[in-house]
């Protein structure tokens, strides 16, 4: 007898997809149009490279990175595909919103950057439920996640006049406590043991290192990409130091792996979810970063807490809070973001030498950090809330992590 797997989404996924997607169409239609100023074009040709590369890392990379589970490769980099390009059209018109008011959504190749990486941060806690949710659940928390996280960046930029690059950089920090949260609230019983289903091997396992090679390969256009280049050469300053942060966070991180090991070996889940814990924490800080040694440093810095996080925070997260977090995002991302925060913290205080400045920038900094981690739990809660209610047919525990759930294998099939 054929087993039994999660109830249809015909009723569901579909007309919510083409629900969304007509009214994207409407809305581009009316209110959006493209730069084809000339001026602007040339300047932006030259940033097409690093679109390439972002592009690259939020399909490719993250994609594949959730391909690690055994039976739900394809839904990890399938769904992962989907949530990307819904979630970056509504990005694009969360973030010309205030243009609507002089005329129309101008679109150029820096508003596609922009949502993208506002995106990022919806993948970032996608991963924290990956294979407990289905891809209904995933699209709606998409779409709330962006939206949260577009209202921080225009709260930080316009109440605490942050600038644009830290404020979007805050992506990491808010996707990770987002994240956190709605697991917290998904939480079903039977979530205290660790489920049958949640096992990798060598085959699925080589796959999520490809991702993991994608996104140490590209992060260094991920972090200067949005660099303004004043004065000359605070561009390459911020990708030779988020190329040194990443090399140093991957030879970190191994060594911990080995000596966190009982064995004695390197762990493959330590090194995809570790080795670019520096790209992600000079990230954070790379306004400020400007010497070789300050990079590398926190690369180090990162690589030892994000081991060492994701090898102890997400046990004792079970444990004690009956949090199951799937792809550990709050060591991965949450604990090198908060990271690179104290950096840029300690290295704007270390410039500054004006000591009331520099005690207003503290104050100001860490009025930013306390608005984005209320804004991503609030914005969580209500996500996590939504999600649990059973009209959108949430995958029982036993059925959880298993690509049969949404997916048609014809050579699978039962014949009677």
């Amino acid at each position: 007898m054929a087993p039994q797997y999660a109830p249809s989404l015909r009723s569901r996924l579909a007309p919510l997809l083409l629900f969304l997607q007509t009214g994207f169409i409407v809305i581009y239609a009316f209110y959006t149009e493209i730069d084809r100023n000339i001026k602007n074009g040339i300047k932006l040709l030259d940033i097409y490279p690093e679109f390439q590369d972002v592009n690259a890392m939020v399909i490719l990379g993250f994609g594949f990175l959730c391909t690690f589970l055994v039976r739900y490769a394809f839904s990890g980099f399938g769904f992962n595909l989907l949530v990307a390009v819904m979630a970056t059209q509504w990005a694009v018109i969360l973030n010309g919103i205030e243009s609507l008011y002089w005329g129309k959504i101008r679109l150029d190749l820096r508003s596609l950057v922009v949502a993208e990486m506002c995106t990022a941060s919806a993948l970032i806690s996608i991963g924290a439920v990956l294979g407990k949710t289905n891809p209904v659940q995933l699209i709606l928390l998409s779409l709330l996640e962006v939206s949260g996280f577009v209202l921080n960046k225009w709260v930080l930029q316009t109440l605490l006049k942050v600038r644009p690059l830290n404020s979007i950089m805050m992506l990491h920090i808010f996707g990770a406590f987002f994240g956190f949260m709605v697991t917290w609230i998904l939480c079903q019983k039977g979530s205290e043991q660790p489920f049958e289903k949640e096992k990798f091997d060598r085959k699925t396992g080589l796959l999520s290192m490809l991702g993991t090679v994608f996104l140490w390969m590209f992060w260094p256009s991920f972090n200067s990409v949005l660099v303004v280049d004043r004065p000359a050469g605070r561009r390459v300053e911020a990708v030779c130091s988020t190329y040194l942060a990443l090399a140093v966070s991957a030879v970190t991180a191994a060594a911990v792996s080995v000596l966190c090991s009982p064995r004695g070996k390197l762990n493959p889940i330590h090194m995809q979810s570790s080795i670019f814990a520096g790209g992600v924490a000079v990230g954070v800080s790379i306004s400020v970063v400007h010497q070789p040694w300050e990079a590398m440093t926190i690369g180090f810095i990162a690589g030892v807490v994000s081991t060492i996080g994701f090898r102890y925070l997400k046990s004792h997260m079970l444990l004690t809070f009956q949090c199951h977090d799937t792809c550990a995002v709050l060591g991965t991302h949450g604990l090198p973001g908060l990271l690179g925060w104290l950096a840029h913290l300690l290295l704007q205080i270390k410039d500054c030498n004006d000591h009331t400045m520099a005690i207003r920038f503290a104050v100001f900094h860490i009025c930013a950090l306390l608005i984005t981690i209320t804004i991503s739990l609030s914005t969580g809660i209500i996500t996590g809330l939504l999600l649990k209610w059973n009209f959108w047919r949430p995958p029982q525990a036993k059925k959880c992590f298993d690509d049969q759930a949404f997916w048609e294998f014809p050579h699978l099939l039962v014949r009677k």
